[in-house]
């Protein structure tokens, strides 16, 4: 990943320019130097460093094969803590502004869904807020299978709380 960072500078920076809340990125807003969040990303990957309030997790870069465009990026938990099962899940993705309505996000989840499987899990969490049916569309055509809607107290928005067997 250390050669794509250029490429996901740019990703961010489109985000930013266009707004969005970069879900699956791995707090990619808060970095303005790459190579301090490409660290941060090898960090997290691993029990022993990662954020004691935080799980270990895998980021992914959806890069389209034509031109080796970065899509969309996807973020990947490997377990479930309070704050994940309540509001975060197992999945966090996005899709750069430039690029959506193109499928790329209900292909992006349907690999994470295999990369689950691989893990050994045997059914994962996503999360979507009821403001964006968009997501909600992604998830449900994945399989996903509404549990509930809470209230994201950070935000006072409701959340959508969606399983997926593997």
């Amino acid at each position: 990943m250390p050669s794509d960072l250029e490429a996901i500078r740019e990703y961010r920076e489109e985000f930013l320019a266009n707004g969005g809340s970069m879900d699956g990125t791995s707090n990619l807003r808060r970095f303005e130097n790459m190579a301090d969040w490409y660290d941060w990303i090898c960090k997290a990957e691993h029990r022993e460093t990662c954020p004691p309030h935080w799980v270990p997790d895998t980021q992914f870069a959806g890069v389209r094969s034509r031109d080796g465009r970065i899509v969309g990026m996807l973020d990947i938990r490997h377990e479930l803590n309070d704050a994940c099962l309540r509001i975060f899940g197992n999945i966090g993705y996005s899709i750069r502004p430039s690029e959506r309505d193109k499928g790329y996000a209900t292909e992006q989840l349907s690999l994470a869904k295999e990369i689950c499987r691989s893990m050994g899990l045997e059914r994962i969490l996503v999360s979507c807020y009821a403001d964006n049916p968009a997501s909600a569309k992604v998830i449900t055509r994945n399989g996903g299978i509404l549990e509930n809607e809470v209230l994201d107290e950070r935000n006072g928005k409701r959340l959508q709380r969606y399983w997926i067997k593997l």
